[in-house]
């Protein structure tokens, strides 16, 4: 996190500047608003803080907010005759503040700018020592383009890379209930008036803005737990979300077990991962590998992630696996080894037990089949 005593009285030539991204479900939550909140507060403790870009879209309460903050003038681009502003990257930098406010993240620059998006200026002041807040719209995530346009209809023409949201020191959403939302969008908070009943019955409709809601919430539950495992790994983790992990074989009830195991995500709002363990002195007949393949086709179907490892201990593959991506579900099927092999070896799900205390193990009964 951005805090003044550590980062703020720092030299900009001493190290890359720190990202804050205010995040939200749709326009009109509030991010711009937040943002200037804190830059006010910041400036009263002191820090030297400038306006690089700032849309008000025409709301009052967010104008008013920006007072009082010094603003860094737009430069001026003449494309086609026309006078076009856009945010003046090079002039931030020369000034040299030690925060910089920077909205709309995804914007697309005006023709003739030296860099075709906003947010590679914003990688460019980062990359001068000057820390910045920015805000952004869920919608705009690369990665959720598709999914946004299947809940909406509407196809997001301005988007940012995942890599922007990952790599950022600290992101806030910005969460309001999409009641507040529509009743601000009718006292006329967000859009023109002659805007509002169409902005209603389309992209501010209850259900888009509940699945949005939703989506931004879970995304930034994802950024903060990966970040969380990432600076201390050997730490315990507490997954915010649920991780299904799907162990497949060549058995033929492998494709029944992915399929349970799809449900069980989907049940659950969860990442689904499937594994299969080949030993390094295991060769796959042609029927096999095959199978295998369409193990992983039906995996990528269900939008999940198909891992392929080698190793000669399997419990302890699956259970390294489940440490390293965090699973909190996995699913297995029913030994099909002898009792005696049993009595003599142990079976993979009381390996499992040992290796795995925190992770739910479902085993599922299938048919007996001839081992392969």
């Amino acid at each position: 996190m951005i805090h003044s005593s550590e980062i703020f009285h720092q030299s900009n030539s001493q190290r890359r500047g720190k990202h804050k991204i205010f995040i939200g479900m749709a326009p009109g939550v509030g991010k711009t608003y937040r943002m200037l909140e804190e830059a006010h507060k910041l400036k009263e403790e002191g820090i030297d803080v400038v306006i690089g870009l700032l849309e008000t879209h025409g709301r009052e309460e967010t104008a008013e907010k920006a007072i009082g903050l010094e603003v860094v003038p737009n430069q001026e681009i003449i494309h086609t005759g026309i006078i076009l502003k856009e945010m003046n990257t090079n002039a931030i930098i020369a000034r040299q503040p030690q925060l910089v406010l920077v909205d709309e993240l995804a914007h697309t620059n005006v023709p003739g700018s030296i860099r075709e998006k906003r947010y590679q200026d914003v990688e460019v002041i980062l990359a001068a020592g000057i820390n910045v807040y920015s805000t952004v719209n869920i919608q705009h995530l690369e990665s959720l383009n598709d999914l946004v346009a299947k809940i909406t209809s509407i196809v997001v023409r301005e988007r940012i890379p995942d890599r922007i949201l990952d790599e950022a020191d600290e992101v806030i959403v910005i969460d309001v209930t999409p009641e507040t939302l529509q009743e601000r969008l009718k006292e006329g908070k967000i859009y023109a008036s002659e805007k509002i009943e169409q902005a209603l019955h389309n992209f501010f409709q209850r259900r888009h803005l509940v699945a949005l809601r939703e989506l931004a919430l879970r995304e930034v539950a994802d950024n903060i737990e990966e970040g969380a495992v990432t600076s201390s790994p050997t730490d315990r983790y507490c997954c915010v979300h649920e991780r299904v992990l799907v162990c497949i074989s060549t058995y033929p009830n492998s494709i029944q077990l992915l399929r349970r195991g799809a449900r069980l995500a989907l049940q659950l709002h969860a990442r689904l991962y499937a594994l299969f363990v080949t030993r390094p002195d295991q060769f796959l007949t042609k029927e096999e590998s095959l199978y295998i393949e369409n193990c992983e086709n039906l995996c990528h179907q269900f939008d999940g992630i198909f891992l392929r490892v080698n190793s000669t201990d399997i419990a302890q593959t699956i259970a390294d696996t489940a440490h390293k991506y965090h699973i909190t579900q996995v699913v297995l099927g029913q030994s099909q080894k002898s009792r005696w092999e049993l009595f003599w070896r142990g079976s993979l799900v009381q390996k499992l037990v040992r290796y795995l205390k925190e992770v739910d193990l479902h085993v599922i009964a299938t048919q007996e089949t001839k081992s392969k």
